[in-house]
């Protein structure tokens, strides 16, 4: 051991030590006081590079959860308008069926109904027009994709979302329509045929026995004198109940009855149960479908998609595509040929941001929900031919009214609702992540807390030990 006065080493190393301790005991100070194990790059470079990049993306997916919730809140705006919509258009057939009654209805009762309707056109368009999320226009057309027919002699309306078959509508474009397959009415053709000398004969001849048949359910009796003339006016007077219409044809000698569907496609049949041979030879059942048509459309430069007919019990001249998609056959267009430029397509689409990262978007098509575009425009009741073409014209605004609703519902439930929910689970454990790397863990800091106030409390008084050790030298100057 060594004695000096000018240099105390010992002092030195103590103090030293004592400043790492309290650097040390400063920095657990700070982690305990901000809960933060990393309050800055130098506590752990490596660890704030990975925390950053987690609270970045915890952030992107915190303002995607309200970018949904606010894509949720839009599709609700627009799917409650919708339902105002479809509210007016079931009070509008109630008055068409109403003015189709022209039986018990006066010129001036006729003409109130029509008034209504007017009316409720109106309504119909000021709700397209007016309807608004914010300063955004929803059911004018501006943020869907929309369909003008061009040719209406062959095509009677068309639906269509951002995507069909697995391509996005990303262009205006004109659509073609290659019909492969034409639609059928269910059709029989009965077997028994009654020798008799020209049309008008045949359907003044009696039957000739008694019994029963039925058609779709509803049931005939006929007695031995009634004519088949007779039954096939009353299977007409009855199509409403059953949809099928008969027909008493002749031919080389014999005359037979033809029953027929009035409705195309595969979905509406004609069931025969013929128990006494009146239209069949012998007694038996008969169930006869019809075709549904099929088609391959083509929007713009994207690739023909195959619309099948018949989808949800629709009848076999109205196709879908598996998007839900929807065109619809007039008669005159029911034949296997190419339709060019039946329509045109104009796009436009509500894009939402529903994830955290570039490229995470998803779309919403509302296309023109006008009267003019649901068909719905220029209904006359007044008659009864035109409060029957009304109910039918009503009927097809309906239909594609509700597959958009359906639609919209689809995409509020499986797609906006789902991702709130996934990206909830996401943010958690990004979060659970983030937090391991960066908070501070208490109970293992106060541990290390409790050791460096012990260090620097024993540091402080070995301090003052090693300040008066040079005083010892003053015994050898005595």
């Amino acid at each position: 051991m060594s004695f000096r006065i000018n240099t105390n080493v010992s002092a030195m190393n103590a103090l030293r030590n004592l400043n790492t301790t309290g650097m040390e005991f400063a920095g657990s100070i700070n982690k305990l006081s901000t809960g933060l194990r990393i309050n800055s790059a130098a506590d752990d470079p490596a660890g704030l590079i990975a925390s950053e990049n987690f609270r970045a993306q915890i952030s992107g997916v915190t303002q995607a959860i309200k970018n949904s919730q606010d894509a949720l809140n839009y599709s609700k705006t627009a799917e409650g308008a919708l339902d105002e919509i479809s509210r007016l258009m079931r009070e509008s057939r109630s008055l068409a069926v109403l003015s189709a009654n022209t039986g018990t209805l006066s010129t001036s009762q006729l003409q109130a109904n029509q008034t209504q309707i007017d009316l409720i056109t109106r309504s119909i368009d000021r709700i397209a027009q007016q309807t608004q999320f914010g300063r955004k226009k929803m059911l004018d057309g501006s943020a869907g994709v929309n369909a003008v027919i061009v040719d209406s002699v062959n095509l009677k309306s068309m639906t269509l979302s951002g995507e069909i078959g697995d391509q996005t509508l990303s262009a205006d474009g004109a659509v073609t329509v290659d019909v492969t397959t034409a639609a059928t009415k269910a059709t029989h053709t009965g077997t028994r045929t009654t020798a008799a000398v020209d049309l008008a004969t045949y359907t003044s001849t009696a039957l000739g026995a008694a019994g029963s048949f039925s058609i779709n359910g509803l049931t005939f009796n006929v007695l031995a004198t009634d004519t088949f003339g007779a039954v096939v006016q009353e299977i007409n007077e009855n199509s409403g109940q059953t949809g099928v219409v008969a027909e008493a044809v002749f031919s080389g000698g014999n005359g037979q009855i033809v029953l027929r569907q009035t409705t195309y496609g595969a979905n509406f049949k004609v069931n025969l149960v013929d128990a006494s041979g009146v239209i069949q030879a012998a007694s038996g059942t008969v169930s006869v479908a019809g075709i549904n048509a099929v088609a391959d459309v083509t929007v713009g430069a994207l690739n023909p998609v195959t619309f099948t007919a018949g989808f949800n019990g629709a009848d076999g001249l109205t196709l879908s595509d598996s998007k839900g998609n929807r065109i619809k056959l007039t008669e005159a267009g029911n034949a296997v040929q190419t339709l060019a430029n039946v329509a045109q397509v104009t796009v436009g689409t509500a894009q939402f941001q529903i994830g955290g990262n570039a490229g995470q978007t998803t779309l919403l098509s509302i296309p023109n929900f006008s009267a003019t575009a649901l068909g719905f425009a220029g209904l006359d009741v007044t008659t009864a031919a035109g409060a029957t073409a009304a109910i039918t014209a009503i009927d097809d605004a309906i239909d594609g009214l509700n597959l958009k609703r359906g639609e919209i519902g689809s995409f509020m439930r499986n797609i906006l609702e789902s991702n709130i929910r996934s990206l909830g689970v996401t943010k958690e454990n990004l979060s659970a992540t983030e937090s391991q790397i960066r908070d501070t863990d208490i109970a293992d800091e106060m541990t290390t807390f409790t050791k460096l106030q012990i260090l620097q409390q024993s540091g402080l008084s070995v301090l003052a030990q090693a300040n008066a050790a040079p005083q010892s030298v003053l015994s050898l100057l005595r």
